[in-house]
């Protein structure tokens, strides 16, 4: 890893000073994805600097979605972000198929609940009936991407959760297994700062920048079958799509 003197005169802090390096280290590839960064010992050896300043460069690293911090592990050099279209409506297993990723899940729980007055509005109930709520973590090479809360209605919540939700796409059982075709779906993007719960369960640090995706998909007659808040990983996905413009009504 090349290594420069700091210029304890320059009024650029040292902090960012020892993040430029770091960072034009990694995008020359002499850090290559998923390398560890040495110890904080030895940064602090390299570049003479103390603990403090180390910390505060690599969290500046990770807020720019260069480095990971993996707790009990370490600090990783982060991998390119995955690009998703947003053209159609797919699950994560599909998306992930179409960018050349394994994807897997890591099922977190399972359980009936009263609807929330917000899951009743999308899923076109009263509030306070029974729904079924499953968590998982949607993985992508092994790879933590999202947190996935998926809110069904009673009736189908509890056939689905009967089966193998680490290895059964819930669209794919809907459509498959209970002749429920999806139609459509309307979603809504908004980003958020993670919370304990995600942290915790995408393995970053608290803070870090989410992608939360609602979306509500919907079989024939407009009938909501699936309401699900995602929270993908901000440092690790991005989402594009192609717009057309209307055509003016005026002349």
């Amino acid at each position: 890893m090349q290594s420069m003197p700091i210029d304890t005169t320059s009024a650029v802090p040292l902090y960012a000073q020892v993040e430029a390096l770091l960072a034009a280290n990694i995008e020359s590839g002499q850090l290559q994805p998923g390398t560890q960064l040495p110890p904080e010992d030895s940064l602090i050896a390299r570049f003479s600097v103390s603990r403090t300043t180390i910390r505060a460069a690599v969290q500046n690293l990770a807020r720019r979605g260069l480095v990971e911090i993996r707790r009990g592990r370490g600090t990783f050099v982060s991998r390119p972000k995955l690009t998703q279209e947003l053209s159609g409506l797919t699950g994560f297993v599909e998306d992930m198929q179409a960018l050349g990723k394994q994807a897997t899940a890591r099922l977190i729980d399972k359980q009936v609940l009263p609807a929330t007055e917000a899951v009743a509005e999308h899923l076109k109930l009263e509030p306070g009936v029974p729904v079924v709520r499953i968590r998982r973590v949607r993985l992508a090479d092994g790879v933590p991407m999202s947190l996935d809360e998926t809110y069904l209605p009673h009736e189908v919540g509890v056939k689905v959760m009967a089966d193998d939700l680490e290895v059964d796409p819930i669209f794919t059982l809907l459509e498959q297994k209970y002749d429920l075709p999806l139609t459509e779906a309307d979603y809504r993007l908004e980003a958020i700062a993670a919370n304990s719960d995600v942290a915790v369960a995408l393995c970053v640090p608290l803070g870090s920048p989410i992608f939360l995706v609602e979306r509500t998909s919907f079989c024939a007659d407009r009938r909501p079958i699936d309401y699900e808040r995602l929270h993908y990983r901000g440092d690790q996905i991005s989402f594009v799509t192609r717009l057309a413009r209307r055509r003016s009504q005026s002349i």
